[in-house]
């Protein structure tokens, strides 16, 4: 596949995200947000690839500092940017410096950490943070407010999702092997855990598909698998109803479409060069590096698999599984 857009940032990207409200249909709607180190927040155009608009959040030195995570509210009115111990909200319809700043750690008590993740409950008026400091917070949307504090992962959290009943939502976290399951009507620990190889701090994300039916989750190994959240009650542990491998490098990402049975991953992880083996002493040695790639096995690529029982016969044969 060939990119359609092609948008730069300075520096490493540190998130992105889709406006809450976007429709194709609607261009002025098409546009999604991206934060880089050491840069400011950018609204690019989905349909043309420009800079539409900039966010600039400052430190106590007015220093300029970049957003760890991303996302906007549900009504699309307001974007919420993760930093270190606070959260900032910036308004849609400004553009610039002014925000609201809400700490999340505060007198030695609360959420500390950079705050990694957010999601909002699409039921309910909440949304949840993930921390580095292995912590989730919940927060009353209006004023930021906390509401809970969740222990239970060994790593950082890399990745939050909500079920669409709104009672439910899911987390998973960097060098743990566990995706947790959360009620929030008993908050106080997890419903139940899922397995997956994460042995990596790179974020391993999740999905679900629109229904809330089936958790899709990556690996490091580069397995996908699937869950079936609505088997036999959900208070009981699901069991994996599908794994496949996609391909023998990380499979980092997951996105399930919103209304086809389509499924898009993608692959790759950063790799090291190994130092280069030495042959015997009797042999001559001539112009061998001391690092070397050979033995490196990389396969960054973007693959979409059709999830449906017969595939549609509008769409060619060599489109189904195509790789990028």
């Amino acid at each position: 596949m060939v990119p359609v857009l092609r948008m730069v940032e300075g520096d490493t990207i540190y998130d992105y995200c889709w406006y809450s409200l976007m429709s194709s249909a609607q261009p002025d709607t098409s546009y999604v947000a991206s934060s880089s180190r050491e840069n400011p927040i950018h609204i690019w155009d989905a349909f043309t690839g420009e800079l539409r608009a900039s966010f600039r959040a400052y430190n106590h030195l007015d220093e300029l500092t970049a957003a760890h995570s991303l996302c906007f509210s549900p009504d699309g009115s307001q974007l919420f940017c993760g930093f270190n111990r606070t959260v900032r909200v910036f308004s849609t319809a400004r553009p610039g410096r002014d925000c609201e700043v809400r700490a999340t750690f505060a007198k030695k008590q609360g959420q500390s950490g950079i705050i990694s993740c957010i999601a909002f409950s699409p039921a309910q008026p909440l949304y949840a943070c993930g921390s580095y400091g292995c912590s989730l917070g919940l927060y009353a949307w209006d004023d930021g407010s906390p509401l809970a504090l969740l222990g239970g992962h060994q790593g950082g959290i890399t990745h939050l999702c909500f079920h669409p009943d709104g009672n439910r939502f899911f987390s998973g976290a960097r060098k743990d092997a566990e995706l947790l399951c959360w009620d929030l009507r008993q908050p106080g620990y997890p419903l139940w855990s899922l397995s997956r190889e994460v042995t990596t701090n790179q974020r391993i994300y999740f999905d679900l598909d629109p229904t809330g039916q089936f958790l899709v989750s990556g690996s490091t190994s580069g397995a996908v698998s699937v869950w079936d959240t609505h088997g036999d009650g959900h208070e009981r542990k699901p069991e994996p109803v599908l794994s496949f491998l996609p391909q023998k490098d990380c499979t980092n990402g997951v996105s399930l479409h919103p209304s086809l049975p389509l499924l898009a991953t993608a692959s790759g992880q950063r790799v090291f060069p190994e130092p280069t083996e030495s042959g015997d002493e009797g042999e001559q040695e001539v112009d061998l590096p001391l690092l070397s790639m050979r033995h490196v096995h990389l396969e960054c690529q973007l693959q979409l698999w059709w999830c449906g029982g017969s595939p549609d016969t509008s769409i060619p044969a060599a489109q189904e599984g195509e790789e990028g």
